[in-house]
């Protein structure tokens, strides 16, 4: 067992080849890597799951001996300063390895399809496997330079996974935002890190956690110093879990690939935050107000990432900002001291969320033959609907995932979200009521994003979003160039075979087809022949390859069957809390976890009844009788109703404006912030080209010019000269008289 944990070095390391061969061969052999592609995708599935098993040794042996095992070599050594490089193996790095390679493996294999036609797939699954590698040394990292190193790696890939697209402004700029807005939370770690340097004298968890409790015990540090350095170690969980105020970058990063979303910004990178607090808690948890602080920032973002989400259309937008509400829920429990509850809701939302974000890239999968391939359409849910007959086993899936998400029982959700909500009545009333009633908001929003999406009628996709007919389809590859129209004149079935590829469109060719009404009228009678009437030789939506459906189905199991885990099933203790007893005796609690199965059945039939309700009124909002074009006014609760409104309709539109426009944060920050900023900048500018430098340059330019005025006084004559010199002389003189007279 020893011998095991000796080589637990390699967890960060194993994935590092593949980005390394993959930009070697790019460089060297360009057309022989470019030829093997496939190759290192499968490469960097057998890598990652090689770790996946180590990792999952580990966690037996833990949970088998609970202990904690690190690992330190001498880094930096001179004179009182020593710097320590190693790795850490605690039950929170095994949680985190194993979420983190399991979810990595099925988005890979999914990704090998979704990304199976793009000119980037290389680079792609370069940078995936660089991000695994730098997150997996971040949950390894054994201390605080170590954790900001690899801090700094993550953020590099997540800039390059945003902007894979980087030819797409709207891409391009939502990496820079997300780089920007993580500097500020990062720039805040690193000052709270050197903070706690000052303090103790040590960057090593143990080390650091033991003389910092010494001297707050002692009563030997400054309180308000501490808070400080405190808070400013929590901004970077703040910008990297997209906590308010620094949340503004996580919607914007749906720019990025569907399988980044789903990996990234769902399951791991945005859980580094969580880590970094669970990391720290030994040390928050003795600096008076921090710990409400860290409960506060958690309440905040609960309520704001659910009501944002109420009327967004893109529909990874809405799942992106249920993200931000659900990690708000981790951070409100870390606050409230509930550690064993934040890591369970991490476990069991990382898979609900990636299943869900999964199933919306199959659903953009399929919208993209329809309208090509355009963003801003393919993911607009008002412009869906009607989805369920055509790809049934994405929306199950969806359903699953949505009603995880909404604390529906038995599924994963339901079981780490009760534990939040009822150890929240125990910390504050008022939070409490905030985050009950958030859980019915979670459930309306997301049976909003379903209802919108897969119920209703189809025919909403064949009319111009204008409201016109005639609107041309298009098939297009990212990357591709516009290719020939289809006229009714020419059109043949050999020119609709030639569109398809292994019975369906091939929306990845590197041409355009555009179709008008005339056209799709010709295409008809083919479909009605037997041989052409199924859904995947037509121009309706269809389902996505067994490759992408096989991660899919994993994490459905995962959805069903994970929040198990953490159900007390025995009066002594349940599996999730043996496995965590280390670091819960670390925090000096109490791993005994019995239940009162009669008082959990009350408090989970509260919290049921009010996730129904926010059901049944999305239902009553949303019913599928209104998913069609003519009634896009009742589709939406929250649209404007008219010159003649009520109290109630000025309220509904106050909502929808509200949320639509992201609590007009981004608009805050765009104008007192990046306005201001430009501003600064040009005032200092002004004043260091007019000011500055217009003094020095003021006083050569008059010396110029007396110059050039004295030159033109001179004649040549020593008779004038002396004249001149002479009056001069008078006058001075005769000043002088007169001052002092």
């Amino acid at each position: 067992m020893e011998q095991t944990y000796q080589y637990a070095w390699i967890i960060p390391f194993l994935p590092l080849p593949v980005p390394m061969l993959i930009g070697l061969g790019l460089l060297l052999f360009p057309t022989a890597t470019k030829s093997l592609r496939r190759m290192w995708a499968f490469q960097s599935i057998l890598l990652l799951s090689i770790v996946m098993i180590f990792s999952m040794n580990l966690s037996i042996q833990q949970i088998n001996s609970s202990s904690v095992y690190q690992y330190v070599w001498s880094w930096i050594i001179n004179n009182d300063f020593s710097l320590e490089f190693g790795y850490l193996i605690d039950p929170l790095t095994s949680i985190m390895s194993i979420l983190i390679t399991t979810v990595g493996i099925l988005v890979l294999i999914y990704s090998d399809n979704y990304m199976s036609h793009d000119h980037g797939y290389l680079r792609f699954f370069a940078y995936m496997s660089f991000f695994s590698t730098s997150m997996l040394g971040l949950v390894t990292s054994s201390n605080l330079i170590q954790i900001y190193i690899f801090w700094e790696l993550v953020g590099i890939c997540s800039y390059l996974l945003i902007g894979f697209w980087f030819t797409r402004p709207v891409a391009a700029k939502a990496c820079q935002k997300a780089f920007v807005t993580n500097r500020v939370g990062d720039f805040g770690l690193l000052l709270g890190i050197l903070g706690f340097y000052w303090i103790t004298g040590s960057f090593e968890f143990r080390d650091l956690f033991q003389i910092f409790n010494n001297l707050i015990s002692n009563n030997e540090v400054n309180f308000v110093f501490v808070t400080l350095c405190a808070v400013l170690l929590f901004a970077g969980a703040i910008a990297k879990s997209a906590q308010f105020p620094l949340h503004v970058w996580l919607p914007d990063a749906m720019e990025g690939p569907t399988p980044i979303s789903a990996l990234i910004h769902a399951a791991t990178m945005v859980a580094a935050g969580i880590f970094l607090v669970a990391r720290l808690m030994p040390l928050f948890i003795v600096i008076p107000h921090i710990m409400n602080f860290i409960s506060l920032i958690g309440i905040i973002t609960v309520f704001l990432g659910a009501t944002l989400a109420l009327a967004q259309k893109d529909i990874k937008r809405g799942l992106a900002y249920s993200t931000m509400s659900q990690l708000g829920y981790m951070m409100l429990a870390l606050g409230m001291g509930s550690y064993r509850s934040a890591l369970f809701h991490l476990i069991t939302h990382a898979y609900s969320k990636a299943l869900l974000f999964l199933g919306s890239g199959s659903v953009i999968h399929s919208m993209e033959t329809l309208v090509g391939y355009c963003p801003k359409k393919s993911q607009n849910m008002v412009l869906m609907g009607g989805l369920t007959k055509h790809i049934p086993i994405t929306k199950n899936s969806f359903l699953l995932g949505t009603l995880s998400l909404c604390g529906i029982p038995p599924l994963a959700c339901f079981w780490s979200k009760d534990e939040i909500l009822n150890d929240s009545w125990l910390y504050s009333p008022s939070f409490a009521i905030i985050a009950w009633s958030t859980a019915g908001l979670t459930a309306f929003y997301m049976f909003r994003i379903y209802l919108l999406t897969f119920e209703g009628h189809l025919n909403v996709h064949f009319q111009n979003y204008s409201g016109k007919r005639n609107t041309p389809l298009y098939s297009i590859s990212l990357w591709g160039k516009e290719g020939s129209k289809i006229s009714n004149k020419n059109f043949r079935l050999g020119t609709l075979l030639k569109m398809k590829k292994n019975g369906r469109p091939s929306f990845f060719s590197n041409k355009v087809y555009k179709m008008d009404e005339n056209v799709r009228n010709l295409i008809q009678p083919f479909l009605s022949i037997p041989n052409f009437g199924n859904t995947k030789t037509s121009l309706y939506p269809y389902e996505s390859d067994n490759t992408m459906l096989f991660p899919i189905l994993i994490l459905i199991l995962f959805t069903l069957f994970v929040g198990f885990l953490g159900i007390p099933f025995n009066q002594d203790v349940d599996i999730l809390t043996k496995w965590l007893t280390p670091s819960i005796n670390l925090l000096h609690k109490n791993s005994n976890n019995s239940i009162d199965w009669y008082e959990f059945c009350n408090d989970a039939v509260f919290s049921v009844s009010i996730a129904s309700f926010g059901i049944f009124i999305a239902f009553f909002l949303y019913k599928p009788v209104y998913s069609s074009f003519q009634n896009l006014d009742l589709i939406n609760s929250f649209v404007k109703m008219g010159p003649k409104r009520n109290f109630s309709d000025k309220i509904k539109n106050a909502i929808y404006d509200w949320s639509y426009n992201r609590g007009y944060i981004d608009a805050f920050y765009g104008t007192f912030l990046t306005v201001g900023m430009r501003k600064l900048a040009e005032f200092t500018h002004f004043f260091d080209r007019r000011i500055i430098d217009g003094i020095p340059n003021g006083v050569g330019l008059m010396s110029f010019f007396v110059a050039e005025v004295i030159k033109s006084v001179g004649g040549g004559r020593i008779s004038s000269y002396l004249f001149f010199y002479f009056s001069y002389v008078s006058i001075f003189l005769l000043i002088y008289y007169f001052l002092n007279f």
